[in-house]
């Protein structure tokens, strides 16, 4: 008997784990685990982990973000994810491992090798590198189990001020109110 893409998706989504499932008592990493990391970050505070995951790991240079994807993040009736969610988990993972108040990605080379679906969950770990310097450098590889679906290097920069103070500084400071007068 041939089964429905509904049948079959259903099935597939029936036999995926839950997020609370794959992880391990062993690694000592649970969701209420990662309530403590938010005391340490000092970057992206207000960010969804529903969107683009949880911040399970944060140490110098380095950090791990855990995304457990939903039904809100497919783009079909096959549960296949939008691999935005997927890019932006790995730039939170990327600005979370160098971990400054007004850090900037100002670029990617990012490849996908792998599609994810609903109720995957995928580790990103990230490690950055030219830790002294203004401008660094973060690769970031994103895994399913033992696959890889994705890998990016990104280019970050820490500014003096938030990105968004900065203009508006600069706007203000040519802006002359007697052209106007």
């Amino acid at each position: 008997m041939v089964k429905s893409k509904a049948g079959l998706v259903k099935e597939m989504l029936d036999n995926t784990s839950n997020f609370e499932d794959e992880l391990e008592i062993s690694d000592d990493i649970s969701l209420d685990s990662t309530n403590f990391l938010n005391d340490d970050l000092k970057t992206h505070l207000k960010i969804k982990s529903t969107l683009v995951g949880n911040l399970v790991e944060l140490a110098k240079n380095t950090s791990k973000v855990v995304l457990q994807t939903t039904n809100e993040m497919s783009v079909d009736e096959f549960g296949l994810i939008h691999s935005g969610f997927l890019f932006g988990s790995a730039e939170y993972a990327a600005v979370a491992a160098v971990n400054e108040p007004n850090v900037v990605v100002i670029g990617c080379r990012s490849k996908f090798f792998a599609p994810a679906k609903v109720g995957d969950l995928i580790s990103f770990d990230a490690r950055g590198r030219f830790e002294d310097a203004r401008k660094r450098e973060i690769k970031v590889v994103g895994m399913i189990n033992e696959i890889k679906v994705f890998e990016g290097i990104f280019q970050a920069v820490i500014l003096e001020r938030h990105i968004l103070q900065t203009k508006i500084d600069e706007l203000q400071a040519s802006f002359n109110p007697k052209e106007f007068s």
